[in-house]
């Protein structure tokens, strides 16, 4: 059993990752990683939404009208989501207004509700809830990844701090633009799909 849940962890992280494997939740990975920082509150907000929501709603399977599943769901992930929401507002202010929309839209994420029509209605809390997490920070490490390049490469900063020399910058160094803008967020996404893609033969023969 614990070696089950340990897959059921770990999968998303490489071999099932929802993002380069899967190819869900692409949309806000373009959106929001202009700059780390919103990248990863919007990583953590994800993860804590896929995994109680999983959890919720694999205590409540049981009694649940397959005619309302989905209303229940959305109406499950939708609370966690104003929760999320208003705890950003009151301690990251800054930052919820950076992610403006795209808070409230983890209510329609396909990670989150897939996982939840996937494995949460089949499965028990625990493994559900590791399920969510799992697929949360799977979700959240391409983020992460991709919020560092663009901001790095595109302001020359991480979290805000400069971290491209001043010297650099006098030598002839500029920061590239192009890379913050969405095209470029599409094309670093592209390039790790490939990477990881190119590592596992087994994707390979799927593909």
């Amino acid at each position: 059993m614990k070696i089950k849940n340990k897959e059921i962890f770990c999968n998303p992280l490489s071999k099932n990752n929802p993002v380069t494997v899967q190819m869900l939740g692409i949309c806000s990975a373009l959106a929001v990683t202009s700059k780390l920082e919103p990248a990863f509150i919007m990583a953590v907000s994800v993860t804590v939404v896929t995994g109680f929501s999983n959890l919720l709603l694999s205590l409540m399977r049981k009694t649940i009208p397959d005619r309302i599943r989905i209303i229940i769901q959305l109406l499950v992930v939708s609370v966690l989501v104003t929760v999320i929401s208003e705890i950003l507002k009151a301690y990251v202010y800054d930052v919820s207004k950076q992610l403006s929309i795209f808070i409230g839209l983890i209510i329609t994420n396909c990670i989150v509700m897939g996982r939840i029509e996937a494995f949460a209605l089949s499965n028990k809390p625990w493994p559900s809830f590791l399920d969510g997490i799992g697929n949360g920070l799977g979700y959240g490490l391409i983020l992460v990844l991709v919020g560092f390049i663009r901001e790095l490469l595109g302001s020359g900063t991480l979290w805000g701090i400069n971290i491209i020399p001043d010297s650099f910058y006098a030598a002839g160094y500029a920061n590239n633009g192009f890379v913050i803008l969405p095209p470029m967020a599409l094309i670093i996404v592209a390039c790790i799909i490939w990477i990881h893609r190119a590592k596992d033969k087994n994707l390979q023969e799927e593909s």
